[in-house]
């Protein structure tokens, strides 16, 4: 179970608007064996966790990569990609393909988007709520400071208000969710042995600099947590 709530805008009016702001939580079993997001040793321009390394690697544009997946799509369970190309010469693209949708992957209009554990935009209620706080923060992000704007993301990824009663995500896991669908439903979910493990915020300001926080659990315990920033230029 993860979420994400994401805005671009390839051309912000502003000089001090963003043109990504994205904020997610990955969730995961707490002992399943995972890595910081770093800076691969074999190319240094390459700052991610456990992401698909072929489209990282490659030339490929994102939709051309997606509709290659797509291909494929019936072989896998249910997964869902975003994709995105950032360019300050070419302008900004993102990309969406699930392949429990529609056959062929989707350029995005420039606006405000959700994604949990179904479909892009399937409106679950703490997908919902989410989206909501998410959407009152960037209304707010010009006018902060960027480690107050961060610092508001990360309370929001945080958030482990439950959104019952809600019939879809009832029904999408149904005896496997039942026992702790009170924490399940929830933007930040918080069981014994499984929850929210990584909260990551990625600002993409209008000259292309990037700023890259990731906030992660240590040691399987939940009481404490390490935060990484990196901080970057996007390449023209």
């Amino acid at each position: 179970m993860c979420i994400i709530f994401f805005k671009f805008d390839p051309r912000p009016v502003s000089k001090n608007a963003y043109r990504l702001i994205l904020a997610a939580n990955r969730d995961e079993f707490y002992h399943r064996p995972s890595k910081l997001a770093d800076f691969w040793e074999n190319n240094s321009e390459i700052l991610s966790g456990e992401l698909v390394s072929h489209f990282l690697t490659s030339d490929m544009d994102s939709l051309s990569y997606l509709k290659k997946v797509s291909t494929e799509g019936h072989l896998y369970n249910g997964f869902n990609l975003i994709a995105a190309d950032l360019s300050t010469a070419k302008g900004d693209v993102v990309c969406y393909y699930g392949n429990r949708g529609e056959p062929e992957p989707i350029v995005l209009a420039p606006g405000t988007y959700g994604l949990s554990n179904a479909l892009l935009e399937t409106p679950w209620k703490k997908l919902c709520y989410g989206k909501q706080l998410f959407m009152e923060a960037v209304e707010q992000s010009e006018a902060l400071p960027k480690d107050a704007l961060v610092s508001q993301l990360l309370d929001i990824l945080n958030n482990e208000e439950a959104q019952l009663p809600d019939p879809a995500i009832e029904d999408q896991g149904q005896e496997y969710i039942q026992p702790m669908l009170s924490k399940y439903a929830a933007v930040c979910v918080r069981c014994d042995t499984y929850g929210t493990r990584t909260n990551t915020i990625i600002l993409v300001d209008a000259d292309g600099h990037v700023t890259f926080t990731e906030r992660s659990m240590l040691d399987k315990d939940t009481s404490r947590w390490e935060t990484n920033t990196y901080e970057f230029t996007l390449q023209s």
